[in-house]
C-alpha cells in the first residue's frame, strides 16, 4: 500500500528531463535581482519587515514555472516544501524559546547585570580592546550587534571623543565584538538562522562556529591591544552614569549570573537545547519575581502586586514586547539605554520565523525541480576540491552581501543552493553553517549600501570606509574559514545514521 502511493510521484520526477545550469540559474537571477530592487530602490532598511519574505515567494513562483515547463507536478512540489518545513520545526521552535529567554532576561535583570559588569572592564589605557570586550559581552547577552552599537557603542564612540581615540578605531572596535555576539550568541537570529538553512542544530553550529571564531577574536584583541599601546589619551573615560542608570532601574546582583551559568552547563552536558532554553527562561522568570517585582508589577499592566499580576508580567515578558524606562536624569543617557532594556520576547521571533518558512518554499520548489540537484552538481563540477566548495561558499555570500544588500539572505540564498553540495562531498552541515557566518553575517556591516553598512554607520556616526580597516573581527572571519578549509582542520564529515 505504501509502495504504490508512493510510485506514481517517483515515476513523474524520473520523467522530467535535467535542468541545464542556466535552467537552474533562472530562479536564482530573478530572486537576486527582485530582492536588489526591493531593498535598494524601494525598501531599504524596512525591507525585512515582510516584503523580503514576499520577494522569496515570488522567486519560489519563478521556479515552479521552470517546474512546469520541466513537467514537474504541482504535487511534487508541494510535497517537496511540506518536507522542507517539516526540517525546520526544530529551529522555529528553538527560536521561539529563544525570544521566551530574551525576555525574562531582561525582566529578571540578567541582561542588565551582564553589562552593568561588563563596563567594569574598562580601562582608557587598554580603551580599543576594552571596547571589543564589553561589546562581545552585551552582544552575547542580546544577541543584537545593532543593539549593541546603539546603545554602548555611542557611548564608547563618545568616551573616544573625549579620549581624543579615533572614531573609525573606536567604531571598528566595538562592531568587532558586536559582531562576535551577533555571530555566536544563541538569541541571535543569525545564529539560529544559519543551521535552520544548513540542516544542523543550533548548539552544534555554535560549537562548530567557536573553532573559528575564538581564534579571530583573539587575534582582534592583541591587534587592539599593540594599537592602544601607541596611543596617547587624555582625559577619564567615566561610565559611571551608565551604571547608576541600570542600578537605578534593576537590582543587580552577581547572584544573578546562577541562571546562565546553569543553562550554559545544561548545553555542556549535552541537555536538549529546547530542555536548556524553557529551563533557562523557568529560572530567570522565578529570578524575576525574587529581585525586580517592580518591574514585574509594571510589565503586568496591574495596579496591586499579586499571584496575577506576577503571573501576567512573566508571561507578557515570555510572550511579547518588553521595554523597560531606565531611571535616570540624564536624558540622553536614558534615551541611549531605553534601546537596550527591550526584547520582543516569542512574538519578536516571528519576523525570522517568517523569513525561514518563506526561505524553505523557495528551495523546496528548486530541490523539487531539480535546480539545486543541477547547481550543486556544477558546483561540484568547478570546485572539485573541498577547499574550492569553502571559497565558492564564501564568494557567494559576499555576492549577495554586495548585490541584494542583506546579511539575512546572505545566509538563505547560498543555505539552500549549496546544502546538497556538501552533503554530496560527504562533508557535515555544520560545515556550510560556520561558512555562511564566517562570511555572510559579519561582512554586511563592511558594505555601504547593505542593510548593516548604512545602519551602523549612521548609528555610530561614522563612514563605513573609516571604520572598515579597523573592524579587524569581520574582514578577518572570512580569510580565517578559508584557512581551516586549506589546511582541512576542523572538516567535520557526514555521520550516516
Amino acid at each position: 500500500m505504501e509502495e504504490s502511493t508512493k510510485q506514481p510521484l517517483e515515476e513523474k520526477i524520473t520523467e522530467n528531463r535535467e535542468l541545464n545550469i542556466w535552467e537552474a540559474l533562472i530562479p536564482v537571477f530573478a530572486l537576486i535581482g527582485m530582492l536588489a530592487y526591493n531593498v535598494l530602490v524601494v525598501y531599504g532598511d524596512d525591507a525585512l519587515s515582510g516584503s523580503n519574505q514576499f520577494i522569496l515567494l515570488l522567486g519560489a513562483g519563478v521556479a515552479a514555472i521552470v517546474g512546469y515547463f520541466n513537467k514537474v507536478s504541482y504535487e511534487s512540489m508541494i510535497e517537496e516544501v511540506a518536507q522542507n518545513l517539516k526540517s525546520t520545526t526544530g529551529a522555529i521552535l528553538i527560536l521561539l524559546m529563544v525570544g521566551a529567554l530574551a525576555g525574562t532576561w531582561l525582566i529578571s535583570g540578567i541582561i542588565p547585570t551582564m553589562i552593568y559588569y561588563g563596563l567594569d572592564i574598562l580601562n582608557p589605557s587598554i580603551f580599543l580592546a576594552a571596547c571589543v570586550i564589553i561589546c562581545a559581552v552585551i552582544s552575547v547577552a542580546t544577541g543584537s550587534s545593532w543593539t549593541t552599537s546603539a546603545t554602548v557603542g555611542i557611548a564608547l564612540i563618545g568616551i573616544a571623543g573625549a579620549l581624543d581615540i579615533n572614531a573609525g578605531m573606536t567604531a571598528g572596535a566595538v562592531l568587532s565584538g558586536a559582531y562576535f555576539g551577533d555571530k555566536l550568541s544563541p538569541l541571535s537570529d543569525t545564529t539560529n538562522l544559519a543551521p535552520a538553512m544548513a540542516g544542523t542544530d543550533l548548539f552544534t553550529h555554535i560549537k562548530y562556529m567557536a573553532i573559528t571564531t575564538v581564534p579571530t577574536i583573539s587575534i582582534t584583541l592583541i591587534v587592539f591591544v599593540i594599537i592602544g599601546f601607541s596611543l596617547e589619551t587624555s582625559g577619564n573615560a567615566d561610565i559611571t552614569v551608565y551604571q547608576n542608570a541600570i542600578d537605578n532601574t534593576f537590582n543587580t546582583s552577581p547572584w544573578l549570573f546562577v541562571v546562565p551559568v546553569l543553562v550554559i552547563a545544561m548545553i555542556i552536558k549535552k541537555v536538549s537545547p529546547l530542555v536548556a532554553l524553557l529551563v533557562g527562561t523557568l529560572l530567570a522568570g522565578a529570578a524575576a519575581l525574587l529581585f525586580q517585582p517592580d518591574l514585574v508589577l509594571a510589565a503586568s499592566g496591574l495596579d496591586q502586586w499579586g499571584f496575577q499580576s506576577g503571573y501576567k508580567g512573566i508571561m507578557n515578558a515570555i510572550t511579547i514586547d518588553t521595554a523597560i524606562a531606565p531611571i535616570t536624569d540624564n536624558v540622553e543617557i536614558g534615551e541611549k539605554l531605553a534601546g537596550l532594556f527591550e526584547a520582543g520576547g516569542m512574538a519578536g521571533m516571528l519576523g525570522t520565523i517568517w523569513l525561514i518558512i518563506c526561505a524553505m518554499v523557495f528551495g523546496g520548489i528548486m530541490d523539487a525541480i531539480g535546480a539545486l540537484a543541477t547547481i550543486s552538481k556544477a558546483l561540484l563540477h568547478l570546485f572539485d576540491s573541498v577547499f574550492g566548495l569553502f571559497a565558492s561558499t564564501v564568494v557567494s555570500c559576499l555576492a549577495i552581501n554586495v548585490t541584494a544588500s542583506d546579511q539575512y539572505l546572505a545566509i538563505v540564498v547560498p543555505g539552500k543552493m549549496y546544502a546538497k553540495a556538501y552533503k554530496d562531498k560527504g562533508l557535515a552541515p555544520e560545515n556550510l553553517s560556520r561558512t555562511l557566518e564566517d562570511s555572510g553575517t559579519v561582512t554586511s556591516v563592511l558594505i555601504p549600501w547593505n542593510t548593516c553598512g548604512a545602519y551602523q554607520s549612521t548609528t555610530l556616526g561614522v563612514d563605513v570606509i573609516a571604520y572598515l580597516p579597523y573592524a579587524i573581527f569581520n574582514w578577518l572571519s572570512p580569510f580565517m574559514t578559508l584557512l581551516f578549509a586549506a589546511f582541512r582542520i576542523k572538516i567535520a564529515e557526514l555521520k550516516e545514521k
